[in-house]
C-alpha cells in the first residue's frame, strides 16, 4: 500500500510501512474503527520520544505532549519546537508567550512567512497586529496539546494557510480519555509565578461519546518591572466515535493581558540591558519626564507601560466518514472571533508626537488636552471575525491514494489607531480597556475571501518506492476600506496620507508539488520533495508592508495593476534512519535525519520608509517595494542516540545560508544588499537534550546555542552568539489512595544566567537596530495530580 506522503494532516510518528495514512476529523491521522490522537494508549515516560520523525517525502518532525511539559509546564508549543533543527525561536519570557517581541525563523523565513494550524484550523500568519488568526497558545491550553509538528521545507498541500512560503507548524489537541478522571497542576516559580491547570474527563459515556473540560490561569510578574502577565483560558472537547463516523467538537476561550518589554535601540543604547516601564509608580513617572535622564535617553526613554490585550473565541466542528475501506471523507467548520488592543502609554513629547497632536488640537496646550500628566496612551485596536469550511475526499485505488480537497474562509477584520488621555488624577493601568478616544487617527476595514483547492496522488510503484505529485490553487481577494482617514499633517511625513484602498487579488491557480520516498532498508529511507508556494498580502494599513499601507491612492492602483505576491520554490532531500537497534557497547539504538535544502524566494516585498523613523510609536509612511529575490542553501542534521534503558542524547545541528540577490533603491539612495546575508537568521544553531530515566524519576539537561545574527539588511551590525541551558527533573509517586499519580517537577531556565540579545528587530537602514534582552535565570516547581 502507498504511503500518503503528500497528505494534508500531520503524522505524530512514522506510519507503518504497509499502511496508508488515513485522515480523521480535524486533521488527525485515523484508522477505521479506532480512536486517534490522545485517546489511544498513552506512552509511558520510558517510551516517549524526544522527537518523532514522520516518514514522508518532506522533512517533518514532532515534539510530543510529555516532552513539551518537561521543557516547562504551560509552555507555548511554538517555543517547544525550538529544540528541532532549523527552528530559531526567541521571546522575552521563559514560556514563549509574549507575542509582541517573539521572533521565529525557519530556513530563512520569518514567522509571518510560515503556515500554522490547530487540529487543521488555520491560525493565520502570527502577526502581532492581529488580522487573520491567533497564536497557538491562545488557541489551545498548553497542557491539552498532544503534539507540535513542523515541516521545515514545505507544508502539506492540504494545509489551510496562504502565508506558508516556507514550512508549516501544526498543533494537535488531545482527544478525551476513555476513562473518567481529572488532572490538577499547580506551578510556582520566580517572579511570583502562579499557574493553575485543571481538567475533568467524562470517560466513555455510551455510544462512543467522551468529553473533557479544562481551565488554566496564569499570573507571573515581568522580570524587569512590576507588571503582571497572565489571564484565563477554557477548553472543551467532545468526541463521538462510531463504526464509520467520527464527530469532534472543540471550543476555546482565551482572555489574557501581557505587559510587553521595551527594546533597546543600538548602538546608542550600548551599556543598557533593559528598559523597564515606570508603572505602577506614577509619581516617579511624572518626575522622570522632567528629568535629565529622560532628555539624555534619546530613543531609549522609559514609557509608563505597554501591553497586549487579547480575548479570543475559537470553535470547530469536524466530521469524518468512511464510505468504504477505500473512500474517506473529512469536513470541518470553524469560527474565530478576536477582540484586542495593543497599548503604549508614553510621553507626549516623543519624537513626532507634538506635530501629530497639533494637527488635531491646533494652538492648544497638549499637556492639558491629554490629562495634565505629560503622557498619552496609544492603542492599535483589533476586531476580527472569520469563519470557514474545509473538506477533503480520499480514495484508494490499487497502488494509488488520491485526494481532492478545498478550503474557503471569510475574514472581516478591523484595525484602528487611537490616542487617549492619561489623566494625572486617575491614571490607567495596563489591565484597563481604554475609553473615550481623543484622537481617532485612522481605521481600516478589510474583507477577505480565500479559496484554496488541492489535488494529489501518491503512487506506490513498488513495495519500497513511492512517487507522489499534486498541486494546489490559491485565490485570495481582499477589499480594504478606510472609514476613518488620518487628517492632513498628522502623519510622518506631514504630506503623507492614509489611502482609500480597494480590492486586490493574490492569485496562483497552479502551485505544484512533487515527491519521492525510497525505503531502501527496513530502517533507512531516502526522501525528496519539490514544491512552490505563494504568500497572500497582509490585510493591514498605514506603515505596513501591504498595498493598503502605501503613500497615495496612485501608488495603490499601480501596485494593484503591476504588483506580484511573494512566491517560493522549496527543494529538499535527505536520508533518515528509524528504529535502528545497535549492539555497539553502550550505544544500543539510533534514530536520525540528514537533510539538504535549497529555496528560491521571489518578489520579496518590504515597506520602504519615505522618511527616517525617529520613534517606533509614530511610524512612517512607506512605499511597498519589490526588492528582488533571496536564495537559501542549508543542511539540518539531527539524531537521538539511546544508551541502554536509562540514557538518551538528542542533538540537532543546523547550517543556513540565506542571501539577498539584489540591491534596491529608497528615494535616490541605493541600498547595497546584494550578496548580503538575510538579517535576523543565524548561519549556525546547535540544540541538544540529554535525558536519564530511572523508573519513576527522570532528568534532562538542555542546550540552545544560536550563532551570530545580522541586524541590518546591509550586515553592518549584528547580535553576538549566545548559549542558553536548562535543566528539568521529575518524580512520579503512585499508590496514594484516590490519586492515580502525583508528579513533582522542577525546572531551571537560563541555568548559567547568561546575558545577550534574544529577539532583534531587523532594519533596512545601516547604523541602528533594536533588540530585546534575554530573561534571567528562573526557577519553577510544579505539582501535578491525576485522578
Amino acid at each position: 500500500m502507498a504511503l500518503a506522503v503528500l497528505s494534508g494532516s500531520t503524522a505524530l510518528a512514522a506510519p507503518d510501512a504497509g499502511q496508508p495514512e488515513r485522515k480523521g476529523a480535524a486533521g488527525h491521522p485515523a484508522a477505521h474503527k479506532a480512536r486517534s490522537g490522545a485517546s489511544q494508549k498513552q506512552a509511558t515516560p520510558q517510551q516517549e520520544q524526544i522527537v518523532a520523525t514522520a516518514r514522508r517525502s518532506r522533512s517533518e518532525q514532532s515534539v510530543g505532549r510529555v516532552e513539551m511539559q518537561r521543557l516547562l509546564p504551560g509552555i507555548n508549543p511554538v517555543k517547544a519546537l525550538e529544540i528541532l533543527p532549523g527552528v530559531i525561536y526567541n521571546d522575552a519570557d521563559p514560556w514563549g508567550n509574549n507575542e509582541q517581541n517573539a521572533s521565529l525563523f525557519i530556513h530563512g523565513f520569518n514567522q509571518n512567512q510560515l503556515g500554522y494550524t490547530l487540529d487543521g484550523v488555520p491560525l493565520g500568519d502570527q502577526s502581532y497586529g492581529n488580522y487573520n488568526g491567533l497564536s497557538p497558545q491562545r488557541a489551545g491550553i498548553s497542557e491539552n496539546m498532544a503534539a507540535a509538528s513542523v515541516a521545515t521545507g514545505a507544508g502539506a498541500l492540504g494545509t489551510a494557510s496562504t502565508s506558508n512560503l516556507g514550512g508549516t507548524l501544526q498543533f494537535l489537541t488531545q482527544d478525551p480519555l476513555h476513562h473518567a478522571g481529572g488532572q490538577l497542576n499547580q506551578t510556582f516559580g520566580s517572579f511570583s509565578t502562579f499557574r493553575t491547570f485543571a481538567r475533568v474527563d467524562t470517560g466513555d459515556f455510551g455510544n462512543g461519546n467522551s468529553a473533557y473540560i479544562s481551565w488554566a490561569r496564569q499570573d507571573a510578574r515581568a522580570w524587569d518591572f512590576a507588571g503582571h502577565q497572565g489571564g484565563n483560558q477554557v477548553n472543551l472537547k467532545f468526541l463521538h466515535q462510531g463504526e464509520r463516523d467520527k464527530l469532534t467538537y472543540f471550543f476555546d476561550w482565551s482572555d489574557k493581558v501581557e505587559p510587553n518589554e521595551d527594546s533597546i535601540t543600538l548602538p546608542s543604547g550600548y551599556g543598557l540591558y533593559k528598559r523597564p516601564f515606570t508603572y505602577p509608580n506614577f509619581a516617579y513617572a511624572e518626575s522622570y519626564i522632567n528629568s535629565a535622564a529622560y532628555k539624555a535617553a534619546g530613543l531609549n526613554y522609559r514609557n509608563y507601560y505597554s501591553d497586549a490585550q487579547r480575548e479570543d473565541f475559537l470553535t470547530y466542528l469536524a466530521w469524518s466518514h468512511d464510505f468504504s475501506d477505500a473512500l474517506h471523507w473529512n469536513t470541518q467548520f470553524y469560527y474565530h472571533h478576536d477582540l484586542g488592543e495593543g497599548v503604549v502609554a508614553g510621553p507626549i513629547t516623543a519624537a513626532g508626537l507634538p506635530a501629530l497632536f497639533s494637527a488635531y488640537y491646533p494652538g492648544q496646550d497638549l499637556n492639558t488636552v491629554f490629562g495634565g500628566s505629560q503622557y498619552a496612551t496609544r492603542t492599535t485596536e483589533y476586531w476580527d471575525n472569520r469563519g470557514g469550511v474545509q473538506t477533503a475526499l480520499t480514495y484508494h485505488l490499487g497502488n494509488h491514494t488520491m485526494e481532492v480537497g478545498g478550503w474557503y474562509e471569510r475574514n472581516n477584520n478591523t484595525q484602528a489607531r487611537r490616542w487617549y488621555a492619561l489623566d494625572a488624577s486617575d491614571p490607567t493601568s495596563p489591565y484597563d480597556r481604554q475609553q473615550n478616544a481623543l484622537v481617532d487617527q485612522y481605521t481600516n476595514n478589510f474583507y477577505t475571501n480565500t479559496f484554496v483547492t488541492h489535488l494529489q496522488d501518491s503512487w506506490q510503484i513498488s513495495k519500497a518506492f513511492t512517487l507522489n505529485a499534486g498541486f494546489k490553487s490559491e485565490l485570495v481577494y481582499t477589499n480594504g476600506t478606510l472609514p476613518v482617514a488620518a487628517i492632513p499633517g498628522s502623519l510622518s511625513p506631514a504630506n503623507a496620507v492614509t489611502v482609500p484602498g480597494g480590492t486586490i487579488a493574490a492569485v496562483k491557480p497552479f502551485l505544484p508539488a512533487f515527491g519521492a520516498v525510497w525505503n531502501f532498508t527496513k530502517h533507512e529511507q531516502w526522501f525528496a520533495n519539490i514544491q512552490e508556494n505563494m504568500r497572500s498580502f497582509q490585510a493591514a494599513g498605514y506603515g505596513n508592508a501591504t498595498p493598503w499601507g502605501v503613500t497615495s491612492q496612485v501608488a495603490f492602483n499601480n501596485f494593484k495593476n503591476n504588483g506580484e505576491p511573494e512566491t517560493a520554490w522549496a527543494y529538499e532531500t535527505g536520508f533518515r534512519t528509524h528504529g535502528r537497534r545497535l549492539d555497539l557497547g553502550p550505544l544500543t539504538g539510533i534514530d536520525g535525519q540528514l537533510e539538504y535544502y535549497h529555496v528560491h524566494y521571489s518578489n520579496r516585498l518590504i515597506a520602504v520608509s519615505t522618511t527616517q523613523v525617529l520613534s517606533s510609536i509614530i511610524g512612517s509612511a512607506t512605499i511597498l517595494t519589490n526588492v528582488g529575490s533571496v536564495d537559501t542553501d542549508g543542511m539540518d542534521f539531527s539524531f537521538t542516540a539511546q544508551f541502554g534503558p536509562h540514557f538518551s542524547f538528542y542533538n540537532a545541528l543546523s547550517y543556513n545560508k540565506s542571501v539577498y540577490n539584489d540591491n534596491y533603491v529608497t528615494g535616490s539612495t541605493v541600498v547595497h544588499t546584494a550578496g548580503r546575508n538575510v538579517a535576523g537568521n543565524p548561519a549556525w544553531a546547535e540544540k541538544f537534550v540529554a535525558t536519564t530515566t530511572w523508573g519513576p524519576f527522570y532528568g534532562q539537561f538542555t542546550g540552545d546555542v544560536i550563532g551570530k545574527r545580522y541586524a541590518t539588511y546591509t550586515n553592518d551590525l549584528w547580535a553576538s552568539p549566545y548559549a542558553l541551558f536548562g535543566v528539568n527533573a521529575g518524580y512520579t509517586i503512585r499508590g496514594i489512595p484516590h490519586v492515580a499519580a502525583l508528579k513533582v517537577q522542577g525546572n531551571i531556565t537560563n541555568l548559567t544566567n547568561d546575558r545577550g540579545w534574544s529577539t532583534i528587530s531587523t532594519t533596512q537602514a545601516s547604523g541602528q537596530f533594536t533588540a530585546y534582552p534575554i530573561m534571567p535565570r528562573m526557577y519553577f516547581l510544579t505539582l501535578s495530580a491525576s485522578f
